[in-house]
């Protein structure tokens, strides 16, 4: 069992688990509670996974990953009414998805031999993806675009991280515990501070 496939098994868990409860926030029934877990939890890996042309889309080539986020989404149709907060929780489990997707792609990609530019790329896309498609679905604002939220930077100075450690380190598995910790510490900086980059402003043309 390697450090990716953890990294992907977990993160395939926690991001069904937030597919789920943005499927109970739409009031859907059972299988589109299953529908939207799956498309969230392996969305990202899979246009990893496409992209890199790796020989077998990671979800094919182990199906108890659809097992698992099918049954994260069972959970949580049976328990999401206890939730006190079910947007607020979201936010959260997106977070801690996020910061385990990024690494997970960024393994991928090192195991691969690709350049730091891809390296880093497959990571955003990893942790992205999935989130983005689970929001269009369910008609919902993508959190991967909302104004003044560290999402995409979250997970860009994460991977970038990942390279530094791995140069300064020369250890795989350390590189990859910095990337996630550098992705959570951002995002959760960004829920809990409102940690944010400038945004663009448009003006009027001048006369």
């Amino acid at each position: 069992m390697t450090p990716v496939y953890v990294l992907d098994l977990v993160s395939v868990f926690v991001f069904a688990l937030s597919g789920a409860l943005v499927a109970s926030r739409s009031q859907l029934d059972l299988v589109g509670f299953i529908f939207v877990a799956c498309l969230t939890a392996v969305g990202g890996g899979t246009v990893r996974d496409v992209i890199l042309n790796r020989d077998t889309v990671f979800w094919v080539a182990q199906p108890e990953v659809i097992l698992t986020a099918s049954v994260a989404a069972v959970l949580v149709f049976f328990t999401a009414h206890l939730l006190e907060s079910r947007y607020r929780t979201l936010l959260w489990l997106d977070a801690f998805a996020l910061a385990v997707a990024v690494p997970a792609g960024v393994g991928v990609a090192l195991g691969m031999g690709q350049p730091w530019a891809i390296v880093v790329i497959m990571g955003m896309a990893t942790g992205c993806f999935g989130g983005l498609l689970r929001d269009v679905v369910c008609n919902e604002v993508p959190l991967v675009l909302k104004q003044g939220e560290l999402y995409l930077t979250a997970a860009f100075a994460g991977a970038l991280a990942a390279l530094a450690a791995l140069y300064i380190m020369h250890d795989t598995v350390t590189a990859l515990l910095v990337c996630a910790g550098v992705t959570f510490a951002l995002r959760a900086g960004s829920l809990m501070f409102g940690w944010s980059l400038p945004v663009y402003k448009g003006r009027p043309p001048r006369a």
